[in-house]
């Protein structure tokens, strides 16, 4: 199936993807697709399905499970003019590549001055929800926002995966492209007709004026759900879905926060020296005589990701979010 046949149609936010993926096949030669099991099986979420079968091994390559050779491999392609889009298969497996990534993908722009681009996607399915086993269910996306020289984002649904991942494979910098690997199955309207928002600006996804929720990838849904409890008491919350954490659209969060004066930073990864931090100094710089309230976060906690039948304890939940929420009205 085609891109253009499902256009405005329903898809899950992992079809999305493949169909995202197969239009920048067809659209570009130089385009390839790396990664364990990307090929036959389709990745193990099957997000790459069909694509080996029409674009050829030579398109869509099946690596060894070796992710510094992964990414070093697209680095040296990428130097020889070549789009490759390569996918970590689980968020904790990433650290083995963490120094190609870190030392090399990131750095070589500035190292050569600006003559080199280095165009990689880096794919990492990310975060809970799914009752993984161990190094299944990381959030580390902080890790690799605090390196200068990657683009780091993570769509929320299904139409922003579809455009978000053709306007990182077209982007000359690297990308990390952080999936949420929950709300893979999470369906939503595609339009590849439509004209996309650009990729790092945040979105107003719900109008509110008491109280701003900002947050990306697997919790905006989370939020929106939130703000849904909040009205049935009379409350209006704003959520914002950031869909970039690197750069981070600032100017979208502080004219949310100087219309609603308190603001909840909610995301998986742990609170403590997390992206939440971050928005939070930035937004009391900037909006410090427009909030009401401290900003307030939301996320996981300063512990390893724990055995599947906890991790409802860990992650946060829509009694966490609303509690937050409580504490900043009552300012």
């Amino acid at each position: 199936m085609t891109a253009q046949a499902v256009a405005g149609k329903n898809m899950a936010l992992a079809k999305a993807i493949n169909e995202s993926l197969r239009k920048a096949l067809e659209s570009d030669p130089k385009v390839l697709i790396m990664g364990e099991d990307v090929g036959k099986l389709g990745g193990v979420f099957r997000v790459t399905d069909g694509l080996q079968k029409d674009f050829g091994e030579d398109r869509v390559i099946d690596t060894p499970l070796a992710e510094s050779g992964i990414v070093g491999t697209a680095i040296g392609l990428a130097l020889r003019g070549y789009r490759p889009v390569v996918e970590i298969q689980f968020d904790g497996f990433v650290f083995p590549a963490y120094d190609q990534i870190v030392t090399q993908l990131a750095k070589m722009h500035a190292r050569s001055l600006g003559k080199v681009k280095l165009p990689v996607v880096v794919r990492i399915p990310y975060g809970g929800g799914i009752g993984a086993v161990e190094h299944h269910s990381e959030s580390p996306e902080s890790l690799f926002a605090h390196v200068a020289g990657l683009k780091i984002v993570s769509p929320s649904n299904a139409s922003d995966a579809y455009w978000m991942m053709q306007q990182a494979i077209q982007s000359d910098d690297p990308v990390i492209f952080f999936e949420p690997k929950r709300r893979y199955w999470d369906k939503a309207e595609v339009n590849p007709e439509a004209i996309p928002a650009p990729l790092h600006k945040a979105q107003v996804v719900r109008a509110g004026t008491d109280l701003t929720l900002v947050a990306y990838g697997p919790m905006v849904k989370l939020c929106r759900e939130v703000a849904d409890a909040a009205a049935e008491e009379g409350r209006s919350l704003e959520v914002l879905d950031l869909r970039s954490v690197s750069p981070l659209d600032f100017d979208s969060i502080q004219a949310s926060v100087e219309k609603t004066g308190r603001l909840v930073v909610v995301h998986e990864a742990p609170v403590f020296f997390g992206s939440g931090a971050e928005i939070a100094a930035r937004i009391t710089e900037r909006c410090f005589y427009h909030l009401e309230a401290p900003v307030l976060r939301v996320g996981g906690y300063h512990a390893p990701y724990p055995p599947a039948r906890l991790e409802e304890e860990y992650l946060p939940n829509l009694d966490r979010v609303l509690d937050a929420v409580d504490r900043s009205l009552a300012y």
